[in-house]
């Protein structure tokens, strides 16, 4: 009789330590990582554990993404080991980890970069700025031009900031800040920086910039605008400061003889057409417009404005232009600059250039 109790015994015994070893393999499997594939290669899983969620809610979480193969075993695992100060945020979670490891994420407040690098481009306009933050951020390019078209915003600009006049309120003028948003690299804490924001911070890097010059620009005969307004087509005319500069001397030379400024680039820009999109037709050449310099009642007269967002180099090209005796310029398809005196060394020029096939033609 006892011989069959020991030998009873000793069944439930081994199928208690078998179901124990079951457990414990099924326990380690499901802590390890859902994916073979390195975190290297792996895509992060962006999830966003809320202020007063628990292990339970957590764990349930990240079974449903697909985060963790098993939510009961991380639940274990954290009770177990008595784990819960777990933060909240939105983290980036990578399922090539194990349940351990990314309990340690959460434990450690190991949240996600959300920061948003944004880079504006040195030469574009503020059609191309609006369309880079509504890409970049959760604004629309309707924001950014809404912003702009707010008088009050505007005036608390002009308050703020020495560099900004009532210039940019004149009503011909499109976009009040172009060219006065210098053109870097900038960062934000995250996709739902404001517009707003997004402007002050580089008007903060614009008035650091324009301060080191402040007293060329007080003592300059031009206001800063109309500095910013030839120092963007410096940009679009030019490639390097040095052609930038001696540029600026003959819209000097130009403006002095009471000559029009004759630049393509306000052309286009005065009919909202970008650069390389197509040829400016004769009509438009000809059409009164306060940007277009090739048109009628320009002469002797800069833009009412800037056409872009000039960088540094076209900025100090302007303040510290060269004094040339050419009256005349005008670029290759490789960007090189050619500066003439007259007009009929000017047209020379471009037939010599078309003839070397140099001459830049859309398609």
């Amino acid at each position: 009789m006892k011989s069959k109790l020991t030998v009873v015994l000793g069944i439930i015994l081994g199928l208690i330590v078998l179901l124990f070893i079951g457990f414990f393999i099924w326990y380690s499997i499901n802590l390890k990582p859902v994916s073979k594939i390195s975190s290297d290669e792996n895509t992060p899983i962006r999830l966003e554990i809320q202020e007063g969620m628990g292990i339970s809610s957590i764990a349930n979480l990240l079974e449903k993404n697909n985060v963790i193969k098993n939510a009961f075993a991380m639940k274990l695992y954290a009770k177990i080991n008595n784990i819960n100060n777990l933060k909240a945020g939105k983290y980036d979670f990578n399922n090539s980890e194990n349940a351990q490891t990314i309990l340690t994420h959460i434990v450690n407040g190991d949240v996600a970069n959300e920061e948003v690098k944004i880079t504006f481009i040195e030469g574009k306009n503020m059609r191309w700025i609006a369309k880079t933050i509504a890409k970049s951020t959760n604004n629309t390019e309707e924001d950014v031009f809404n912003l702009l078209e707010n008088e009050e915003y505007i005036d608390s600009l002009i308050d703020k900031y020495w560099f900004i006049t009532d210039e940019i309120k004149d009503d011909r003028i499109y976009y009040p800040l172009e060219g006065y948003l210098l053109p870097d690299t900038y960062i934000f804490e995250n996709e739902e920086v404001s517009v707003e924001d997004i402007f002050n911070v580089i008007l903060k890097y614009t008035e650091k910039f324009l301060n080191e010059y402040k007293e060329d620009i007080e003592n300059n005969n031009l206001t800063l605008h109309q500095i910013l307004t030839l120092a963007s087509l410096a940009e679009l005319e030019g490639e390097s400061t040095e052609d930038r500069a001696e540029i600026v001397g003959v819209f000097f030379n130009r403006l002095s003889s009471k000559m029009n400024l004759g630049s393509d680039v306000t052309t286009y820009y005065a009919f909202k057409v970008d650069m390389g999109e197509r040829d400016l037709t004769k009509k438009e050449l000809e059409t009164e417009n306060p940007y277009n310099t090739r048109g009628p009642n320009m002469i002797g007269k800069i833009p009412v404005g800037p056409i872009c967002n000039p960088s540094k180099s076209a900025i100090e090209a302007t303040i510290n232009y060269k004094k040339t005796d050419a009256y005349f310029f005008v670029a290759d398809k490789n960007g090189k600059v050619y500066f003439t005196k007259t007009e009929k060394e000017h047209n020379k020029k471009i037939q010599e250039l078309k003839d070397k096939d140099l001459w830049y033609v859309y398609e």
